[in-house]
């Protein structure tokens, strides 16, 4: 175990480690831009029980992920179980996935925040604002927070979620008065259907995409005030509010269009679709405030997965076997990870600015670039967490079958949904051209050269191999 001072230090208790991770997830975002498309060329109608199904293969990984998170506490998260599961190469290899997962999303935050801060500033004072403005606010935002304490960020989360959260349940209420019964089909949740409407593939890999983020908890476990409680906590309970949320959610939406009509009315509407329930089952106010949501609702989740990057970045810099050392060195008062943290904006920023001078559009070409590496990196990094998990459990004969069996669910599920993503690359980025379909090998090859960096270190530099994934707390 390393005996390096540079670690981070907090206080986040459960609860704000559950409102990062579900703040990650943008609740409000997916419901708006993910579940719609979900619909209409993925499960349609059986979207509900899919997010259900979902959920409960989560849940099953989750035991492993818990016993894990028990018995080691690092900002590493995924990274540090790797290494002490598959090897110090296979955490090299997860490092470089971690990092450029994590990257991509941020980035495709931020193009998110600029294209829908657009078009919120149309509806609501009827004047165009570039893209890149709202990308340059919310970055500049994330900056200050980025380097001070974590409980800042996490009190930020904590308001605006529940307001994302509130606007769409309002929705629900006003559908469920409407509808009654109604809005709450059996068809929907009937398991005798998951696989008779659409395509349960394209259903499965776009419910999944939803709970990108919920992998974060153990990311916050040096700052948390139990790590061994509140990461596992915070895990199970993010899992439930996320599954019951998209559940109850799209369940509703589906009663209010109907069983026959969801992927028809879906695929006319798409992102529109939300709020055009807004408009026919409440208010064009609740529609108005559900549009400012959605941006809040995204701008959180940059936030979320800023915090998220930056803490990856700072742990793997920190060892000196891959960054530079430089990167993961602590705030001098506020015990962050600064460095890690304004490099991460110095990306984003430099990014952004690229795509803006070439007049870029920021949701056909950025956004669409991210979408894709991203949600299938976070997935890989998943897949190798499960197998570590097992590894380790394995080799260490310290768990039951559960923690076993759980994991080996999860690993399935993982490798499913990247074999999913891969044959779908094209689908699930939104992309037009056929080159789109380069980057998961990109990944791929990323991957392959961390591997080799491990190998190579572990012949020409021992004490730098010997430090790889070793901050961690390990007890019973």
């Amino acid at each position: 175990m390393s005996t390096s001072t540079e670690r981070l230090s907090g206080n986040l208790s459960t609860f704000k480690i559950v409102m990062m991770v579900v703040a990650a997830a943008a609740p409000l975002g997916a419901v708006v831009g993910i579940i719609p498309i979900a619909m209409a060329i993925g499960s349609g109608s059986s979207m509900p029980a899919v997010f259900v199904l979902t959920g409960v293969l989560l849940l099953c990984f989750a035991v492993g992920y818990a016993a894990m998170a028990r018995r080691m506490s690092a900002a590493g998260g995924f990274y540090t179980y790797v290494a002490q599961g598959l090897g110090r190469p296979a955490a090299l290899a997860a490092a470089v996935v971690a990092i450029g997962a994590y990257l991509a999303l941020t980035l495709l935050l931020v193009a998110s925040v600029g294209n829908f801060g657009t078009i919120v500033a149309t509806l609501l004072i009827g004047h165009e604002i570039p893209w890149w403005v709202f990308a340059g606010v919310a970055l500049a935002c994330v900056a200050v927070m980025g380097v001070r304490e974590i409980t800042i960020a996490g009190n930020v989360l904590a308001v605006m979620l529940g307001v994302e959260l509130l606007a769409i349940l309002v929705l629900v209420v006003a559908i469920i008065v409407h509808r009654g019964a109604g809005a709450f089909p059996a068809q929907a949740m009937n398991p005798a259907h998951l696989f008779t409407p659409g395509s349960f593939g394209l259903g499965f890999m776009f419910a999944l995409t939803t709970f990108i983020g919920f992998e974060s908890a153990a990311i916050y476990s040096e700052e948390s005030q139990d790590s061994r409680r509140s990461v596992p906590r915070a895990t199970y309970i993010a899992v439930l509010v996320i599954a019951g949320f998209y559940a109850l959610t799209t369940w509703v939406v589906v009663g209010a269009v109907g069983t026959g009509n969801v992927e028809a009315v879906a695929s006319k509407k798409l992102s529109g679709l939300v709020f055009g329930l807004s408009n026919e089952f409440a208010t064009g106010l609740l529609t108005k405030i559900m549009y400012v949501a959605t941006l809040t609702s995204l701008f959180s989740a940059l936030l979320a997965l800023h915090n998220a990057t930056s803490r990856y970045l700072f742990s793997i810099s920190r060892e000196g076997a891959l960054l530079p050392v430089s990167l993961g060195r602590t705030h001098p008062k506020h015990d962050t990870p600064a460095r890690a943290s304004l490099t991460v904006t110095a990306v984003c920023v430099l990014v952004s600015l690229v795509f803006a001078v070439i007049g870029a559009d920021p949701y056909l070409n950025m956004l669409t670039i991210m979408t894709g590496i991203g949600t299938l990196g976070i997935v890989v990094l998943q897949a190798l967490a499960a197998a570590a998990i097992i590894a380790y459990f394995w080799r260490t004969a310290r768990s039951g079958a559960g923690v076993l069996i759980g994991s080996a669910i999860g690993l399935i599920a993982f490798v499913a949904a990247a074999v999913l993503i891969v044959q779908n690359f094209k689908t699930l980025s939104g992309a037009t051209s056929d080159w789109i379909n380069v980057l998961p090998y990109a990944l791929l090859g990323a991957a392959v050269i961390g591997g080799l960096r491990g190998w190579w270190l572990r012949s020409r530099r021992p004490e730098k191999y010997a430090r790889i994934g070793t901050y961690g707390e390990f007890g019973e």
